[in-house]
């Protein structure tokens, strides 16, 4: 019995916590959740007034005539997200363009002016949409389309015809110029140039054989009658 007299009295003692801490403690909690409530009111408030002056200006967007697109300033996550949605619920498309948080807008279309593709990317690399511009440029793609579409249907060009060298080169060097780079070479005897004519043997197989045993015959002949009588006649 007095064992348990004693562990009750050490269980109360521990659990008994200061008066005035506990009030403290109580108090900043209180003041925190106020604080927080407050804040939360106020930031409820200001994007209300936000979506209020968005509505204003995209009715107003609305009713001007001459005017397709509208950019907004930029905002944060949260402003563009509200314009956003009111760009929707009024009937008109939008989008956000900028690289960096800071610097990203939300721009408004009405739909009759929905944006291309084209128009989106320049818009993305921070380049001004120029419709003349983006006309001329499709003006020629689709030729460029066509020319090729043609060629495909006609096949392959025929070969044309050689090309005379002195046609290709006359707006480089004239036509007397090239007419004198065509003229034919001259044999220069002085460093013994022989024409090509010159050089030709026009004899056939069987003459120039015969020449050649004529020509040993006669050659035999001299050395045998050289050899066998002389000036003093053959030693006995």
């Amino acid at each position: 019995m007095a064992e348990l007299d004693l562990l009750g009295s050490i269980l109360s003692s521990m659990e008994r916590p200061p008066a005035a801490a506990d009030g403290e403690t109580r108090r900043r909690a209180r003041e925190q959740a106020a604080r927080m409530k407050k804040l939360q009111e106020q930031d409820k408030r200001q994007k209300v007034e936000f979506r209020k002056r968005m509505e204003q200006e995209v009715s107003q967007f609305i009713q001007a005539t001459g005017e397709p697109r509208r950019r907004f300033q930029p905002m944060n996550k949260i402003e563009r997200s509200i314009l956003h949605d009111v760009a929707e619920v009024a009937g008109l498309t939008s989008f956000s363009f900028g690289d960096d948080e800071d610097s990203r807008y939300v721009m408004v279309f009405k739909k009759e002016f929905a944006p291309s593709d084209e128009e989106l990317e320049a818009y993305r690399r921070g380049e001004e949409w120029d419709p003349a511009r983006a006309e001329e440029r499709r003006r020629l793609r689709e030729l460029a389309a066509q020319q090729e579409e043609a060629e495909l249907e006609s096949g392959p060009a025929p070969p044309g015809p050689p090309t005379d060298y002195k046609d290709k080169y006359r707006h480089l060097i004239g036509s007397d110029a090239a007419k004198a780079a065509a003229r034919t070479m001259e044999a220069n005897k002085a460093y013994g140039c022989v024409p090509v004519a010159n050089k030709r043997d026009t004899r056939s197989i069987e003459e120039a054989m015969n020449e050649i045993r004529a020509k040993k015959r006669l050659r035999q002949a001299e050395d045998e009658g050289g050899a066998g009588g002389g000036p003093g006649g053959p030693c006995v």
